[in-house]
């Protein structure tokens, strides 16, 4: 058997704060890095996170807090990184601890930029840490929902069942159920590509196509999405699985989802600074669309969503325009 041993959080967000509610629960004792020391003497001071999820109280107790990167991997044998991904570089430029021995998972949404690499495959080019020590976390799952006690499923993938097992364990609760899976890879980039539909979905809203058209979208989606793993990562993998077809779903419809109201503003009329000034948060597919852009140049898949989003975001052509020929090409 495998033991996680002591957990620490690194990142501070609204995904961070829901996992550190679920793990808390289990372990009752985690440590957690976040980089501002204000918000840690907030956090302590009320008893929840200032920024995000307030509504989520905690034993503070039971919380092991600094904004020290290197005190919180030195002490700690698991390590959930739940940072967006235009920050994590920034965010490991500060690590001097080595992390070879650690059991890395990353719940990061996104492709590492400039790098154009998805986050376990960073872990492991960058910091030397083995495939069987790296592993992620899969929705369908939003924040909010976590915070509610809303019942939700995640997946644990890991290349080492076992670990992933026993990661999947911690996580378990009366709201929170879970499974496992060996496939990293394609888990960490359909969580990229959904955010992307996802962003097409919103900007369909803002144009005011109805849910009959949503539907083809989301259909045409996952094929798109099938299309990519099988070229990147051709294993035998179930797309219609929650950890595919799921996220996509709750990402592409739910009303919490940023980047479905991210795209929706786009389809408004919004430029793309103004709907990332509105929003006040990251919404992680605008970054994953360029980089899955960039990286499908090697591939050659027939994306196009992927492209009809990229033109609109990076070249500026009309949403009406592109999502016209978008439309043309679905059957």
């Amino acid at each position: 058997m495998f033991d996680c041993g002591k957990i620490a959080i690194i990142g501070g967000g609204s995904w961070a704060t829901a996992i550190a509610k679920i793990v808390v629960g289990h372990t009752h004792h985690i440590g957690w890095y976040m980089r501002r020391d204000d918000r840690i003497e907030d956090f302590r001071r009320l008893g929840h996170n200032p920024g995000y999820l307030v509504s989520v109280r905690f034993n503070t107790d039971e919380i092991e807090f600094s904004s020290d990167i290197n005190e919180i991997c030195r002490a700690y044998d698991t390590l959930i990184f739940v940072t967006p991904s235009p920050y994590l570089k920034n965010h490991l430029k500060k690590l001097k601890t080595r992390l070879h021995d650690k059991f890395i998972i990353t719940a990061i949404k996104g492709i590492v930029p400039d790098e154009n690499v998805v986050c376990s495959e960073y872990f492991h080019r960058m910091f030397d840490v083995p495939y069987d020590n790296l592993a992620c976390i899969a929705g369908p799952s939003h924040a909010e929902e976590v915070a509610l006690e809303r019942l939700s499923y995640l997946t644990v993938a890991c290349s080492d069942l076992v670990k992933a097992k026993a990661f999947a364990d911690v996580l378990k609760s009366d709201y929170i159920k879970t499974k496992t899976s060996d496939d990293v890879v394609g888990i960490e980039y359909s969580s990229v590509l959904k955010n992307v539909y996802a962003i097409a979905a919103g900007i369909c809203s803002g144009l005011k196509f109805g849910d009959n058209f949503q539907a083809v979208l989301m259909s045409n989606a996952i094929q798109e999405m099938s299309r990519f793993l099988k070229t990147v990562r051709p294993i035998d993998r179930d797309v219609d699985d929650s950890a595919y077809l799921g996220d996509l779903l709750v990402t592409g419809y739910s009303n919490f989802s940023r980047n479905r109201v991210f795209g929706t503003m786009i389809g408004k009329g919004y430029s793309v600074k103004s709907a990332q000034i509105e929003m006040e948060m990251i919404a992680e597919g605008y970054f994953g669309t360029k980089c899955m852009k960039e990286i499908n140049r090697h591939f050659h898949v027939n994306m196009p969503i992927l492209d009809a989003v990229y033109n609109i975001l990076y070249e500026r052509i009309s949403p009406q325009v592109e999502i016209k020929l978008l439309t043309d090409s679905f059957r």
